[in-house]
C-alpha cells in the first residue's frame, strides 16, 4: 500500500524499519471505531459544506460497507498495511475514487488515533465493568449461603477472631465494588473528543467538533488541541484501576490456593477450575488460581511502561505513543479473562464448612472475649488481657481449649469467673455479639449482599 505521508519523503523506507514502525499488528482490532469515527467526520464535514452531500453519502456507504465485509469475512485486513487507519482509508478509496480522498480533511492521524483509542477503551472498560459485576454477584450468591458458617478471622496468618465465611466473601466484594468506581470514574475522564484537534493546532476550515462528539457519543470535546492529541492520561489512569482488579484478584487466589490445601480444607475447588499432577494421582491443583496470581504482574508491567513511556515526552504528539495500544490492550485483555474464570470458579467451588468450624473452635479465637467478659465484670482490660493470656498458656499447656478449661483452673486465676463464662466463650455467641456495623453476624452480612446486589443493579 502506498505510503498516506508520501510527499516530501518519496515513501521508500528500509524493510525492518517499515515492519518495527507497522502498528496493524495491534491497532487492528479498533477497524471498528476507526470506521464509526470516519462516518461521523464525513458528516461533520458536509454539514459545514466542507465537502459536497454526495461526496459524504458516498463515503458513508463506502466505510458502511468496508465494515460489513469485514466484519462477514469477506475482507481481510492487510497485515503489510502501516495501520488500521491506512488500511481503511486506502480501501475506501479503492472502492468510491475521488470522495475517498476527501475523507481526511480537516483530520490528522494524530486526532484520528487519540479518538480511536478512546471509543475502543470506553467499550472495553463497560465490559470490564460487566465481568467485575458478575464475579461481584457470584461473591454475593456464595456469601448469602454461608453467612452463618463460622471460620477463623487472621491476622498476620495466625487464627485472631471469629468471624464467618461470608462476612470474609463480602470483603472482597467490596473491593471489587471500588474498583467498579474507578473504571467509571476513568471512563467518564476519559469521554471527551479529541477529534479536530488535528496534527497539533487545529485547522483552517469551519468545523464544528461539538458536532462531530455528540455523533460518538462523547460528553465534551477537549479544551486545547496540543492536549487533545497527546493526552495517554487515560490509559495510565485506566492501567491503574486494571492493576488494582489484579492486586484483588491475587489476593482473593492466594486465599482459594491456601484454603483449597490440606493444611487448611475450608474449600475444594471445581474440577472445571483445578487440574491434576502428571505424576502424583492424589493431587487437585488449583491452577486457574495460580495463573491469575501470577499473571498480576504482567498489568503491573503494562502500567510502569505506561508511565515510563510517557515522562519524558515532549509536547505534541511522538511515535513513542504507538507503544500506548498494546499496553492497555494487553492489561485489558488479561483482566478480562482472570474475571471470566474466577466467577465460575467462585460459584463452583465447595465449602468445607465442618473444617472452618474445626478451626475456629482449636485457635482461642475466643480470647478477646473472654477477656471483655472479665471487664465486663468490673477488671481493667488492660489487667483482663494479661490474665487471659496466661489462660491460653495453661490450654496449651493442657492441650485443651479455654471452652474445655474447668471452672476451677479459671477460679484459681481470679475469684470474679463464675459458670457464665462459658456462654460468653462460645463461638456463636462470639460472633453474634460483634454487632457493631460492617461486622461478621449474619444480619451485617445481609446488609452488605443487598448494599453490593444494589451497586451490580
Amino acid at each position: 500500500m502506498a505510503k498516506l505521508w508520501a510527499g516530501l519523503a518519496d515513501g521508500s523506507i528500509d524493510a525492518a524499519a517499515e515492519d518495527f514502525n507497522r502498528s496493524i499488528r495491534v491497532d487492528s482490532r479498533m477497524y471498528r471505531q476507526d470506521i464509526a469515527g470516519s462516518v461521523a467526520h464525513a458528516k461533520m464535514l458536509a454539514a459545514q459544506n466542507i465537502i459536497s452531500p454526495q461526496d459524504a453519502e458516498a463515503i458513508v456507504n463506502g466505510l458502511n460497507g468496508i465494515l460489513s465485509d469485514i466484519d462477514a469475512g469477506r475482507l481481510k485486513i492487510d497485515p503489510e498495511a502501516e495501520d488500521i487507519h491506512t488500511f481503511i482509508e486506502q480501501t475506501l478509496t479503492e472502492r468510491v475514487g475521488e470522495p475517498g480522498k476527501r475523507l481526511h480533511t480537516a483530520r490528522s492521524r494524530n486526532d484520528q488515533v487519540a479518538l480511536d483509542v478512546r471509543m475502543y477503551l470506553r467499550e472495553r472498560a463497560e465490559y470490564t465493568k460487566s465481568l467485575l459485576k458478575g464475579l461481584m454477584g457470584a461473591l454475593c450468591d456464595r456469601a448469602e449461603e454461608t453467612k452463618s458458617a463460622v471460620m477463623p478471622g487472621y491476622t498476620h496468618l495466625q487464627r485472631a477472631q471469629p468471624v464467618t465465611m461470608g462476612h470474609h466473601l463480602m470483603a472482597y466484594a467490596m473491593m471489587f465494588s471500588r474498583d467498579l468506581g474507578r473504571l467509571t470514574d476513568a471512563a467518564a475522564r476519559m469521554n471527551s473528543s479529541p477529534i479536530g484537534c488535528c496534527a497539533l493546532a487545529g485547522t483552517t476550515y469551519d468545523t464544528d467538533r461539538r458536532f462531530e462528539a455528540e455523533l460518538l457519543g462523547f460528553d465534551g470535546v477537549a479544551e486545547n488541541s496540543l492536549d487533545g492529541v497527546s493526552d495517554r492520561d487515560f490509559c495510565v489512569e485506566l492501567g491503574a484501576a486494571l492493576a488494582l482488579i489484579m492486586t484483588h484478584l491475587s489476593r482473593l487466589s492466594e486465599e482459594l490456593i491456601l484454603w483449597s490445601s490440606w493444611e487448611f480444607k475450608f474449600i475444594e475447588l471445581s474440577s472445571a477450575y483445578s487440574t491434576g499432577s502428571s505424576i502424583m494421582p492424589q493431587k487437585k491443583n488449583p491452577d486457574m488460581a495460580e495463573l491469575t496470581r501470577g499473571k498480576t504482574g504482567r498489568v503491573y508491567g503494562d502500567l510502569m511502561a505506561l508511565l515510563t513511556m510517557l515522562k519524558g515526552l515532549p509536547l505534541a504528539y511522538n511515535k513513542d505513543m504507538q507503544e500506548d495500544k498494546e499496553l492497555i490492550f494487553d492489561a485489558f485483555d488479561t483482566v478480562d479473562a482472570c474475571l471470566t474464570v474466577c466467577a465460575p470458579m467462585i460459584g463452583t467451588m465447595t465449602f468445607k464448612q465442618e473444617n472452618m468450624r474445626r478451626a475456629a473452635a482449636a485457635g482461642f479465637i475466643n480470647a478477646t472475649d473472654l477477656a471483655d467478659w472479665l471487664v465486663g465484670k468490673g477488671m481493667p482490660f488492660r489487667t483482663a488481657y494479661k490474665l487471659t493470656g496466661e489462660l491460653v498458656a495453661e490450654c496449651t499447656a493442657r492441650g485443651t481449649t479455654l471452652e474445655d478449661l474447668p471452672l476451677e483452673a479459671y477460679r484459681a486465676k481470679s475469684e470474679l469467673f463464675d459458670g457464665s463464662l462459658y456462654d460468653a466463650i462460645n463461638i456463636d455467641t462470639c460472633l453474634l455479639r460483634r454487632t457493631s456495623y460492617g461486622g461478621p453476624t449474619p444480619e451485617s452480612v445481609e446488609r452488605q449482599i443487598g448494599l453490593i446486589k444494589g451497586l451490580i443493579k
